[in-house]
C-alpha cells in the first residue's frame, strides 16, 4: 500500500508539472524551427579548431540571434533557429575572421553547412599547432572535472587506469576507488549500474578508456542528488557518437594478466540516433600465496593456514540505445544495459591447528568458490525544452533486474584419511523500479531554480539451500528537492538547496526475524564560491549525506568457504548519516593547475565489518561515530608544451567512537599519493610513467597494510591518427605485491598476508572509424545513488579477490 501511495505522489507531481508546463496539444502553438551545424578546420593543418567563437546574425537587421563555441572536434550546433536569412561569423585568436551566408526555410528548417576553413593570420602562419586546448583539469562550483579525452596516453586502457589519474581519488590494487578515505558512489552518465553495486573494480575494468570523455568528482553534491554517498559522487561521462552516418571504434588490450576488448557501433539519420557497445574482460589466473593466522586468546587456540589460491575472473557487458528528437523542443530516449561477471577462486592450504592443551593437528584444506553477478537495466526518458534558454522538464523511468549467485565448497582432509565437507549456495535477486521528474527554470543567466520528485521501489530476495533461511526485503523511498543558484555579488556565487526523503523498510529473514521500519530525513546543502584575481577561486560548502546499506551488507547468508573466517551480512543495519564541511582553493598559473582543500566529516552509525572470534565470523555493524579531518592537494604543471607532470596527495584522520561498546580506535592517519609524467613527441608518439602509494588503511578493529605500484606506457598514433598501438608495463621489478591485513583486540588476532602476482606486460590497440562528432545536448538521467556500495573483498580469506589488476 505504501508503495502504491508513493507512486501516486510522484504521478501527481508529474500531472501538476504538466499543467504548469504544457507539453503539446492545442493550448500551445510552436513556431517551426530548425538547427544549423558546421565544422571549423584549420586551412594548414586540416585539424579541427576547437573553442572558436561562432555568431549567427540575421541579415535584415544585423542582429545576433544565436551562437556558441565549437567543441573538441570543431563542431558547432545551433538549435531553435527560426527560418530566415543569416550571416554566420567565425572568429578565433590567431585566425582571420570569416563570414558565411546561410538560409533556412519552413520546408527545410535544418541546414548542415559542412566544413568551413579558417586561415591563420600572417603572424601565425609559422605556427602549425593550435593553442587554446581544453585544460586537463577544470574546477567548477561543486565538482572537479578531469577531461580524459585530452589524455592520449589512456588509449588501450580501462576506466580503472583513468581513475588513477583523477585528482582527489585513491585506487587500490584491486581497483576500488575511494575519495578522502571513504567509499563513493560511481555513476555512468549520471545513472547507477547494478554491476557497480556488486563490484566497482570489475565494472571499471570493463569500460574502455577511449570511451570516457570526462570524470566528474563531486565532493559537494547539491540537494538535487540522492543523499547517498558520505564520501561524494564520481560521475563518468562517456563520449556521445550521434553524428549523421555511421561511426564506431574497436579497442583491445592483451597482456600477461589482464585482457580487455570492446566494440562500439553508432548511427544517426535525421533526428533518430542509435548507439551500441559490447565489451569483455578476462584475467589470466595465477597462483597467489596466502598466509592466514587466527589466534583466540580466550580459548588459547591458534590456526595457521598456508598455501596458494588461483582466482578466475571474467565478464562481459553491453548496451544499446535510441534517441529521437520529435522536434526542437521535445525528445525521447531509451537504453538497455546488460552485464555478467564471474569471479571465484580455488586453492589448497596446509592447516596447522593448535588447541589449548598444546596438541597440534595438521591437515589439508581445499577450497572452491564462485560468484556470478548478472544485471539488466532499462530506462526511458522524455525531455522538453522551451525558447527560454535553460528551461527544461524531464520525466524518467527505470527498471533494474539483478541476480547474484554465490557458491562455495570446502573439504578438509585429515591425516587419518577422513574428510569433512562444507558447502552452500545462495541466489539473490534485486529488482528496482524508479520514476523521476525534474524541472529547471532560469530566472536569469545567473539565477536558476531546480526542483523535482522521485520514487524508488526495491525488492531484495535471497534464497539458500535451507529454505527456512530465505531473506525477503522491501525498501521504498520517496523524495522531493529544491535547489537555487544565484549571484550574491559580482564575483560571489551561491548554490543552496534542501532535499526531503522518506524511507519505508519491511521484510523477513528466516522464520523468526521480522523487521519493519521507516524514517524521514532532511538533507540541506549550500555552496559559496568566490572568484579571486588571477584565475583563482575559493569555495566553502556544507551538506548532509546518507548511506543506506545495500544487499552487500544486509544479506544474512553465511559464507563458510573458510571455516575459520566466515562472513555474513546483517539485515538489522541502520543507515549512516554524515555532516560534511569543505573549504577549497583553486588557481591557474602559466600552464599549471593547483587545487587544495581541507574538510571535516562527522558520520553517525558508521557501518564497518567486525570479527567475532567466538563464532569465527565477520559481519557488519553500526560501530559508532566517526570523525575525520583531512586535506587534499592536486597540481598539474606543463614543464614544456608537450611535457606534463601532475601529482595528487590525500590525507585524512580516522577515529571511531563506539558509544554502545565503549570502544574507541583513537586517532589514526590515512594517506595516499600519486605522481605522473607524460611526454608527447613528434610523429604521434606518447609516453608516460606513474607511481602510486597508498598508506595503511585503518578500520574499527585493525588495518590493511600499505601498498605501492608503478607502471609505464608507450603509444604511437597510426592509420592517419584514427588508431593507436602501444605497450604497457606494471611493476616490472617485482612479481608479487605483499599486503598484510590485521584485525585484533585483547581477545584475538586475525592476520592475513597476501602475495599478489602483480608484474605484467601488455600490448594495446584502438581504432575509430566513420565520422565521429559529439552531440552537445545533455540529457537528464535517473541517478539512483542512495545506497552504500560494497567494496571488492580482495585479500580477505582464501575465497575471493586474488585477481588483482
Amino acid at each position: 500500500m505504501k508503495r502504491i501511495l508513493l507512486l501516486f505522489i510522484v504521478l501527481g507531481m508529474v500531472s501538476s508539472a504538466k499543467a504548469q508546463f504544457p507539453m503539446g496539444g492545442g493550448a500551445a502553438k510552436v513556431t517551426v524551427t530548425g538547427r544549423i551545424t558546421a565544422v571549423i578546420i584549420d586551412s594548414l593543418t586540416q585539424k579541427p579548431v576547437d573553442y572558436a567563437t561562432v555568431s549567427l546574425v540575421k541579415v535584415k537587421d544585423n542582429k545576433s540571434v544565436n551562437g556558441g563555441l565549437t567543441d573538441d572536434k570543431g563542431k558547432i550546433v545551433m538549435q531553435n533557429v527560426v527560418p530566415d536569412e543569416y550571416k554566420l561569423s567565425i572568429g578565433f585568436m590567431g585566425y582571420k575572421t570569416k563570414s558565411v551566408q546561410v538560409k533556412t526555410t519552413p520546408e527545410r528548417p535544418d541546414n548542415n553547412i559542412g566544413t568551413i576553413i579558417l586561415a591563420p593570420t600572417a603572424s601565425n602562419l609559422k605556427e602549425v599547432e593550435i593553442s587554446g586546448q581544453k585544460a586537463m583539469v577544470e574546477n567548477k562550483i561543486d565538482r572537479m572535472v578531469y577531461n580524459a579525452d585530452q589524455d592520449v596516453t589512456v588509449a588501450g586502457g580501462t576506466a580503472g587506469d583513468v581513475m588513477r589519474k583523477v585528482p582527489l581519488l585513491s585506487v587500490d590494487i584491486e581497483g576500488n576507488v575511494t575519495l578522502r578515505g571513504s567509499a563513493v558512489r560511481v555513476l555512468i552518465n549520471g545513472k547507477p549500474s547494478g554491476t557497480m553495486a556488486n563490484s566497482v573494480a570489475d565494472a571499471l575494468k570493463m569500460i574502455p578508456a577511449e570511451e570516457i570523455k570526462t570524470v566528474e568528482v563531486i565532493t559537494s553534491p547539491s540537494a538535487k542528488y540522492d543523499a547517498e554517498g558520505t564520501g561524494g559522487i564520481i560521475n563518468i561521462i562517456t563520449k556521445k557518437k550521434t553524428a549523421q552516418g555511421v561511426s564506431g571504434s574497436v579497442n583491445t588490450s592483451v597482456g600477461t594478466r589482464q585482457n580487455n576488448g570492446n566494440v562500439s557501433l553508432n548511427a544517426k539519420k535525421g533526428r533518430l540516433g542509435f548507439t551500441s557497445n559490447i565489451g569483455t574482460q578476462y584475467a589470466i589466473p595465477q597462483d597467489t600465496r596466502v598466509e592466514i593466522l587466527n589466534q583466540n586468546y580466550i580459548t588459547n587456540r591458534g590456526v595457521l593456514q598456508q598455501g596458494t589460491t588461483k582466482a578466475n575472473r571474467w565478464g562481459y557487458n553491453g548496451s544499446a540505445g535510441l534517441d529521437y528528437d520529435i522536434n526542437n523542443y521535445n525528445s525521447l530516449s531509451t537504453n538497455v544495459k546488460f552485464n555478467r561477471f564471474e569471479n571465484g577462486s580455488d586453492g589448497s592450504l596446509d592447516v596447522r591447528n593448535i588447541n589449548a592443551a598444546g596438541d597440534t593437528e595438521n591437515y589439508s584444506r581445499y577450497t572452491d568458490n564462485a560468484m556470478v553477478f548478472k544485471n539488466v537495466d532499462w530506462s526511458a526518458d522524455y525531455r522538453r525544452t522551451t525558447k527560454k534558454e535553460g528551461e527544461e522538464f524531464a520525466l524518467m523511468g527505470q527498471a533494474s533486474f539483478g541476480q547474484n549467485v554465490n557458491e562455495f565448497n570446502t573439504v578438509d582432509r585429515l591425516a587419518n584419511g577422513n574428510s569433512t565437507t562444507i558447502n552452500g549456495d545462495n541466489t539473490g535477486k534485486n529488482n528496482e523500479y524508479t520514476v523521476q521528474a525534474d524541472y529547471t527554470y532560469p530566472f536569469s543567466k545567473v539565477t536558476v531554480l531546480e526542483t523535482g520528485m522521485k520514487g524508488i521501489f526495491r525488492n531484495i530476495q535471497s534464497k539458500y539451500q535451507d529454505s527456512e533461511q530465505d531473506f525477503d526485503y522491501d525498501q521504498n523511498v520517496g523524495a522531493v528537492y529544491g535547489v537555487i543558484s544565484f549571484k550574491l555579488a559580482k564575483k560571489t556565487t551561491v548554490k543552496g538547496g534542501l532535499r526531503a526523503e522518506y524511507t519505508k523498510i519491511g521484510g523477513q529473514s528466516g522464520t523468526e526475524l521480522n523487521f519493519d521500519n521507516d524514517y524521514f530525513n532532511l538533507f540541506p546543502s549550500v555552496i559559496l564560491s568566490q572568484t579571486l584575481k588571477g584565475n583563482s577561486s575559493v569555495k566553502l560548502s556544507y551538506n548532509k549525506r546518507m548511506s543506506r546499506p545495500s544487499l552487500f551488507f544486509l544479506n544474512p547468508f553465511q559464507n563458510q568457504n573458510d571455516p575459520e573466517n566466515k562472513t555474513q551480512g546483517n539485515p538489522g543495519l541502520s543507515p549512516e548519516l554524515s555532516d560534511n564541511i569543505e573549504l577549497g582553493y583553486s588557481t591557474y598559473i602559466k600552464g599549471s593547475v593547483i587545487n587544495a582543500s581541507v574538510f571535516y566529516r562527522n558520520t553517525q552509525d558508521v557501518i564497518e565489518n567486525v570479527f567475532d572470534p567466538a563464532q569465527k565470523l565477520t559481519s557488519y555493524y553500526n560501530v559508532g561515530t566517526r570523525k575525520s579531518y583531512g586535506a587534499n592537494a592536486f597540481a598539474s604543471y606543463n614543464i614544456k608544451p608537450k611535457w606534463t607532470v601532475m601529482g595528487n596527495f590525500n590525507l585524512n584522520t580516522y577515529e571511531v567512537d563506539g558509544q554502545e561498546s565503549g570502544a574507541s580506535t583513537g586517532v589514526k592517519l590515512n594517506y595516499s599519493a600519486f605522481l605522473r609524467s607524460a611526454i608527447s613527441f613528434k610523429g604521434g608518439w606518447n609516453t608516460e610513467i606513474f607511481g602510486v602509494y597508498n598508506g595503511p588503511r585503518y578500520t574499527f578493529q585493525g588495518k590493511s597494510g600499505a601498498m605501492q605500484f608503478y607502471g609505464g606506457a608507450v603509444k604511437k598514433e597510426i592509420l592517419n591518427k584514427k588508431g593507436t598501438v602501444g605497450i604497457n608495463v606494471f611493476n616490472v621489478f617485482a612479481r608479487d605485491l605483499h599486503i598484510e591485513s590485521v584485525n585484533q583486540s585483547p581477545t584475538f588476532l586475525q592476520s592475513t598476508n597476501i602475495y599478489y602476482p602483480i608484474r605484467s606486460f601488455g600490448i594495446n590497440f584502438s581504432y575509430s572509424f566513420g565520422k565521429i562528432n559529439y552531440n552537445p545536448t545533455k540529457k537528464k538521467k535517473i541517478n539512483n545513488d542512495d545506497q552504500k556500495q560494497g567494496e571488492q573483498q580482495g585479500g580477505m580469506g582464501t575465497g575471493t579477490g586474488q585477481g588483482g589488476l
